[in-house]
């Protein structure tokens, strides 16, 4: 369900999460300043270009593994000259296991000049991780190990689809 947006950066949000659901990362990436940050349970990000390739790196892996499974809903969405927030939820096959993922995230972002330069989303990493990697994430997902070692495979995947041999 999409919510009605009544200011300039609402619409960037609505711009922003339609071009996710259609898994265009270059419309995503234009929604970012060149000098945002981007945050989640997974990647810590600094700049368009490295926010870009992370979107760019998951939409071709659900393009190549997982359109069957690919979905994207958002909701929430609210925006004022600085801050805004919305809820989504993608729902997806994850391309290192190949197990379906339901994940439900809040993002937080404040805006620059019409752009996005600071992007945080939050989840519940255990749930995500149950889900995504089977029993390693039933029994590791709360721990700070699996946390640490999925951050580490997640940043190596970015920097090899960002720099193939």
């Amino acid at each position: 369900m999409e919510a009605t947006p009544t200011h300039a950066n609402a619409e960037l949000l609505t711009r922003f999460y339609r071009a996710f659901s259609a898994l265009d990362a270059d419309a995503m990436a234009a929604c970012y300043a060149p000098d945002a940050r981007f945050r989640d349970e997974v990647f810590t990000l600094e700049g368009r270009e490295e926010i870009a390739a992370m979107w760019r790196m998951l939409c071709t892996a659900t393009r190549a593994k997982g359109m069957d499974a690919w979905s994207l809903q958002f909701s929430g969405v609210h925006a004022d000259d600085r801050h805004g927030h919305a809820h989504w939820e993608p729902r997806y096959r994850f391309s290192a296991t190949g197990r379906l993922v339901h994940n439900i995230i809040d993002a937080e972002f404040r805006f620059r000049d019409g752009l996005i330069v600071d992007h945080r989303d939050r989840f519940d990493f255990w749930s995500w991780s149950r889900q995504a990697l089977g029993l390693p994430g039933w029994l590791l997902g709360w721990t700070p190990v699996l946390r640490g070692k999925v951050q580490a495979q997640a940043a190596a995947n970015l920097k090899a689809f960002r720099h193939p041999a």
